[in-house]
């Protein structure tokens, strides 16, 4: 009886499928350690836009690292919103005439236009996180109530 139970352990041992490993939704760029979700440009909860921004492991020290790592997420930031207020489709329908003799004229226009000369007010470093090869990762952004006034601000001035 003992060895009849052996021989079916054993051969359920052999059916059962090994395990995979999960693997993580983001990871640290050159890396296949799990990073944080905004890492890979998720949004996160309360901040309208974001941008992630990173510097390398220096020996000038973590704060001149986050210093600079936040600098390029504020670059990038101010690149999406003037892309944002600058990217205008613009849309453009007119009627003439009334019943059987309307008329419908319609113009579509699409303009891109990139442009990194912005003013941002009220960005704030909203996370951060070190690498596994000692890299910083920063995330810069702005609540919906600035980034409003920012959009609004940046389309009066392309007015203009």
């Amino acid at each position: 009886m003992l060895l009849i139970s052996a021989v079916v352990m054993s051969i359920a041992a052999c059916s059962t499928p090994p395990k995979k490993e999960a693997v993580a939704e983001c990871v640290f760029p050159n890396s296949d350690k799990a990073a944080p979700l905004w890492v890979c440009d998720a949004p996160v909860e309360g901040v309208a836009v974001s941008a992630m921004g990173s510097f390398p492991k220096s020996a000038a020290g973590t704060d001149f690292m986050k210093q600079q790592a936040a600098t390029s997420a504020r670059v990038k930031l101010a690149q999406q919103m003037k892309v944002h207020v600058q990217n205008s489709i613009k849309q453009y329908a007119e009627t003439t005439g009334a019943g059987d003799k309307e008329t419908v004229d319609q113009v579509y226009t699409a303009t891109t236009k990139q442009i990194t000369d912005e003013t941002l007010v009220g960005t704030k470093t909203v996370r951060s996180a070190q690498g596994p090869d000692g890299a910083i990762y920063v995330l810069v952004g702005l609540d919906e109530a600035a980034a409003q006034k920012l959009t609004e601000t940046a389309i009066k001035t392309s007015m203009n």
